[in-house]
């Protein structure tokens, strides 16, 4: 007797090619899912004008709906009207849930910090068995926090398992704390063969930088947001030699190439911009080290360093307590650690990578190991199945 494969909803925030490790989280897992025979369909809120202009962090400007095949899994982009403090209004979600619910899913698998989801969540008591992907606790936006909880608090009692990306953050975590019999640890994962072979492209690419920038060459990915940490690593850059490649957009760009100036780091940092795959992997493959520097428990995992480590290029992060960030890249196993808020000891981090002699070499092979052991996005997706399976059972 043939067994009828899985039916999974993944319920995301956006989907790429929205930056953010949330949305390429959503993206591998749902795509790695669907290569091990489940049929996948992703449902978010569309984050691009009809002519493709990121409007992620634009307030009043709407976008239409949207859908399309990501190779085997089918996307649904629900239009917004606006985002009202990171809140988006797509009125057409509980629409888009009936639809899914007429297609009967197993799973139904939200990714968390989501407050538009959740809220539409609250209106679709039929959306069951519900399993959580909680990237993060709400951290900085403490009356937001207080507001949100209660939402929360009914949603997660709903869920039938939750997924934290790392213990460490499961442990640290007050919501998860109190849903601690539904906790299951799953690290996330990414599709390390672009970062571990690269090709012509992104070889051709980090040619390019190294003729342009020289050597040492740093390097910064992510969006910018309060929370990367990115004036640190300008402050730091003035204590060490060499140039920082910045790759990535946000709301913070204006401020931060105003920093550099005030600072005199200006013509020591590039502001790349958003960049393709092979760039990225280029820009890893060009990099002396990932400055990673980010500040606070809403950065829960990092999987830019995963990317980092693949690729051969030691990152450098912060000791942020009760975060998997320092547990997915060990102090001085595949990177170096450093306290957080502090240019001074990012730069002292730094230096020490450039002075002391076989560090960096240790830092490599180590990162290489423990990317390919730990976080490929194959293993990743059979652990969620199986997780999924169980549910069922």
């Amino acid at each position: 007797m043939q067994t009828c494969p899985l039916r999974v909803v993944h319920l995301g925030k956006y989907y790429p090619p929205a930056l953010g490790g949330i949305e390429e989280h959503t993206r591998t897992l749902a795509r790695g899912q669907a290569a091990l025979g489940a049929e996948v369909r992703v449902l978010v809120v569309n984050h691009a004008t009809a002519t493709g202009r990121d409007v992620t962090f634009d307030h009043f400007t709407s976008t239409p709906d949207a859908d399309e095949d990501d190779g085997p899994v089918r996307v649904t982009r629900v239009g917004r009207w606006a985002n009202i403090a990171k809140l988006d209004i797509a009125l057409g979600l509980s629409a888009a849930f009936r639809r899914l619910a007429r297609w009967r899913p197993d799973v139904w698998h939200l990714h968390t910090p989501n407050v538009t989801m959740m809220l539409t969540l609250l209106t679709c008591p039929a959306v069951r068995p519900l399993v959580i992907t909680h990237h993060s606790d709400i951290v900085r936006q403490r009356f937001l926090k207080q507001v949100v909880r209660p939402l929360e608090a009914a949603i997660y009692n709903r869920a039938a398992s939750i997924l934290p990306t790392s213990a460490a953050y499961a442990e640290s975590s007050e919501l998860l704390q109190h849903f601690a019999s539904k906790v299951t640890p799953l690290p996330l994962g990414i599709d390390l063969e672009p970062f571990q072979h690269p090709n012509s492209t992104a070889l051709a690419f980090a040619d390019e930088l190294r003729r342009k920038h020289g050597s040492p060459l740093w390097l910064c990915v992510g969006r910018m947001i309060y929370y990367k940490g990115l004036p640190l690593a300008l402050a730091a850059l003035k204590s060490v030699p060499g140039t920082l490649l910045v790759i990535g957009t946000g709301p913070l760009e204006r401020g931060l190439k105003a920093l550099a100036a005030e600072l005199e780091v200006t013509e020591r940092v590039v502001f790349h911009g958003p960049a393709t795959v092979d760039q990225l992997v280029g820009a890893y493959r060009a990099a002396t080290a990932l400055w990673f520097p980010s500040t606070a428990r809403s950065e829960g995992f990092g999987l830019v360093q995963v990317e980092s480590m693949a690729s051969g290029c030691p990152p450098i992060n912060t000791a942020i307590a009760g975060s998997g960030v320092p547990w997915v890249c060990r102090h001085e196993q595949e990177g170096l650690t450093v306290q957080v808020n502090d240019p001074n000891t990012l730069a002292a981090a730094v230096n020490r990578l450039l002075n002391e002699v076989g560090l960096r070499e240790k830092l490599v092979v180590g990162g290489r190991a423990r990317a390919a052991a730990e976080f490929d996005h194959g293993a990743m997706a059979e652990r969620s199945l199986e997780i999924y399976r169980c549910i069922r059972a």
